[in-house]
């Protein structure tokens, strides 16, 4: 039986600058950063205590070691206590950010990051 989901995979061009947008602009934390020599991964998550990391993987590699692995970006529904100011702090880091839409089950707006990977956040209160 599942309990939780642990990890998600996200393959991106560049590991740096994925780690740099999503700690520096969206405010996440590295939980670990591993180099075995020939793969490298880096795990971040909202806090060190989520249930729920992801991992970001060098897709170039990825695809390479496993071609039949699809590459494509998740679609991910963040949840957010404090969406307002999400909002605004992702906006004022000059992040882009689609508007507030009003949802049967709250608000919502999406973001992208530095390789136009759009992800979506809802407001839980």
């Amino acid at each position: 039986m599942i309990n939780n989901v642990g990890q998600i995979m996200l393959y991106v061009n560049n590991q740096d600058e994925a780690k740099e947008f999503w700690t520096e602009k969206v405010g996440f934390s590295v939980i670990s950063e591993e180099d075995n020599g020939h793969m490298r991964w880096i795990e971040i998550a909202p806090t060190k205590e989520a249930e729920t990391s992801i991992i970001l993987h060098n897709k170039e590699f990825i695809a390479k070691m496993s071609p039949e692995l699809n590459l494509g970006t998740p679609s991910l529904m963040f949840f957010s206590k404090d969406f307002d100011n999400l909002y605004s702090d992702l906006s004022n880091k000059n992040v882009t950010v689609g508007e507030i839409v009003n949802m049967p089950s709250g608000r919502v707006f999406n973001f992208s990051d530095s390789e136009n990977n759009y992800f979506a956040v809802m407001e839980k209160k």
